[in-house]
């Protein structure tokens, strides 16, 4: 099923995950969970498993929104938080240590600094994608830095959404060569 296209700024997606509000949480998920997932799986090192984490980590989001407060920091920051944490558990719990790399060192940063990581961050996965076949390469581009969904994707290239999905899975299975340790 396509989400809508509803845009929330920050402000206003916060205020309607607080009240439950469908789209809200759909738009959280299409916008933040590739993010997430990367951050799980490079501390996992276990996409599984990853996956796993990632919907745990949204079910967390879902059932604690009322208790996030932005006067403390950004949604990104909060959300980002719970699943770093639900990797770390996760890696605990199967008795191995977690991979931290400098994850720490970015969620500690102040808001500005976090901003600017990030944009270096994004510049550097994009140089990195550029090296990808274009038919992924655009695929990957819409769904993790333009925040299309897989649905949405399909409908704008008038490609299958099995394809989309497909492609993108290659895709990603590519870009974790170029981050293997």
């Amino acid at each position: 099923m396509a989400t809508s296209k509803v845009k929330y700024s920050e402000e206003e997606l916060v205020v309607a995950l607080k009240r439950n509000e469908r789209t809200a949480f759909e738009f959280l998920y299409d916008h933040y969970s590739g993010a997430l997932f990367n951050i799980i799986c490079k501390t996992l090192r276990d996409e599984e498993r990853a996956a796993d984490v990632l919907q745990e980590s949204f079910l967390k989001i879902w059932k604690n929104i009322a208790s996030y407060n932005p006067e403390k920091g950004r949604l990104f920051t909060w959300i980002l938080n719970i699943a770093r944490n639900g990797a770390i558990d996760a890696a605990r719990v199967e008795g191995r240590k977690p991979i931290m790399d400098d994850i720490d060192d970015r969620v500690a940063l102040n808001e500005r600094d976090t901003s600017e990581e990030l944009n270096t961050v994004s510049s550097d996965m994009k140089s990195i994608v550029n090296m990808l076949r274009p038919e992924r390469k655009i695929l990957i581009d819409m769904a993790y830095f333009q925040g299309y969904t897989h649905e949405e994707i399909s409908e704008e290239l008038k490609i299958p959404l099995g394809t989309v999905k497909s492609r993108i899975r290659t895709a990603l299975q590519e870009l974790k060569q170029y981050f293997a340790v």
